[in-house]
């Protein structure tokens, strides 16, 4: 294909040149973005009066009939295209003749691809966005059907207090509407038209930047034409925050691994998110949440990777910032991957709730709520502890609990023992006793998944 940009130069470039400067393998993925901007800037033109009436409805229709035959595929890329901006024009020109070369009038493959992208990343925030929506639902879900099952709440991976499987999962869940709004946030700033300011200076044609990004449904144009085609903080804000929902995602994977594995037992993934292993039958493996612990390190290279590329440049635009779609893409695919994985994987979850109650009552978590009663009682909060430690200590080493030691011998470590510590340290009551704001208490889970789904229902009138 021949360079649209050829003149200035007298010898071809060279053909592996040619292969290492050309981004149409990778950017072909925006042809409908790129073709919906051409079309309003084709519009534009005419609008201001730049074309004739005639020129903009031509270039407007041909545009129109190349997505149309892409989508159809009865038109196909050329893999020797220098990029999909390029092939868009010249295949417009094939077609139209002299007045497919007018597109470009008042525009630069600078703000066009900073255009391109910007629009391909406010559909993709949208697609990521429901997709986390889907999860969150999914472990809302989960969260009501296990809101009372009673298992051991960890700190360092030590059983530190009882607490309910519904309220660990309702963590989850508020991470991930955090997620989304900073998905939100991304696409807010994101949500400005750079077209207009051209290869850096603006243009000396009449054109109207702010009739044309209406076109385009953006609320607003960027301010500064050297800032428009030369950053890529929407692309770094967009990474960031599938940076951190990966993180989310991956942290969740882990107690998943966990979990699942004989040692704790508290759940039992399903066999269509499981695989088996070559040589071991009774192999059970969590591949997928595996992979999705896994893909994260993708996603925190391919923002690290923007990051680096960007850190040095000077003002403008830079070849260098070619290296942005492929961070981005990959980013993308792999988040959109993860998600689609997670949210049935996490519905089809089942509980092992005996495991869970064995292990919250095997780890003394009623220890502190032992404490808690004796200084309710009149004994300083670090007398209690220390009795407290001293009878778990007996516990371990005659291989029993707290529930189950005789009030007798209680009474040998503090007369302040009497039988109503039995229900203090019962370790429903334990769980049910801690009714402040955020708590583990039935109330307190109710009160959240009764929240997030409000949320829910909000986000689905708003698309409605």
């Amino acid at each position: 294909m021949a360079k649209m940009w050829a003149g200035r130069s007298e010898k071809e470039t060279a053909p592996i040149a040619d292969d290492f400067n050309t981004s149409i393998h990778f950017d072909c993925r925006m042809y409908r973005q790129d073709i919906m901007g051409s079309m309003a800037h084709a519009a534009m033109l005419g609008h201001c009066g730049i074309l004739t009436p005639a020129e903009s409805a031509a270039l407007q229709d041909g545009l129109a009939g190349i997505l149309s035959d892409l989508d159809e595929g009865t038109l196909t890329i050329d893999p020797t295209a220098e990029d999909i901006h390029m092939f868009v024009e010249q295949t417009l020109t094939e077609r139209l003749g002299d007045v497919g070369k007018k597109l470009h009038t008042a525009r630069s493959r600078n703000d066009q691809v900073a255009l391109d992208l910007r629009l391909y990343l406010l559909d993709e925030v949208k697609e990521i966005r429901a997709l986390t929506l889907g999860l969150l639902a999914a472990i809302t879900e989960q969260a009501e059907r296990y809101k009372a099952t009673i298992m051991p709440g960890y700190t360092h991976l030590q059983r530190a207090q009882p607490i309910t499987f519904g309220h660990h999962l309702m963590a989850y869940a508020m991470m991930l509407r955090r997620d989304i709004g900073r998905l939100d946030d991304a696409a807010a700033r994101m949500n400005v038209s750079p077209i207009g300011c051209c290869a850096l200076a603006g243009t000396s044609f009449p054109i109207d930047r702010v009739w044309e990004a209406s076109q385009l449904g953006f609320p607003a144009v960027t301010s500064n034409s050297i800032d428009g085609v030369s950053d890529r903080d929407f692309c770094v804000e967009f990474l960031s925050a599938c940076a951190v929902l990966m993180m989310h995602l991956s942290r969740l994977s882990e107690e998943l691994v966990l979990w699942s594995s004989w040692e704790f037992h508290f759940i039992e993934l399903d066999d269509a998110y499981t695989t088996g292993s070559s040589i071991m039958p009774q192999k059970k493996n969590p591949d997928m949440a595996e992979l999705c612990r896994g893909k994260t390190g993708r996603v925190y290279g391919d923002l690290i990777a923007l990051l680096t590329t960007l850190k040095g440049l000077p003002l403008a635009y830079n070849k260098d910032m070619q290296e942005d779609k492929e961070a981005v893409f990959d980013c993308v695919d792999t988040v959109k991957m993860c998600l689609r994985v997670f949210t049935p994987m996490i519905a089809a979850m089942k509980a092992c709730t005996c495991n869970m109650y064995r292990a919250a009552q095997r780890g003394f978590l009623n220890a502190t709520d032992l404490a808690d009663y004796l200084t309710k009682k009149g004994l300083p909060f670090r007398a209690a502890y220390k009795i407290a430690g001293q009878l778990v200590a007996y516990c371990i080493e005659h291989t029993t609990v707290l529930e189950e030691l005789p009030l007798t011998l209680l009474q040998q470590y503090s007369e302040r023992f009497g039988e109503d510590v039995y229900a203090a340290i019962a370790l429903t009551n334990c769980v049910t006793g801690r009714t402040s704001l955020g708590g583990t208490c039935a109330a307190s889970v109710e009160a959240q998944i009764a929240s997030v789904r409000d949320f829910l229902a909000g986000q689905a009138k708003a698309e409605a």
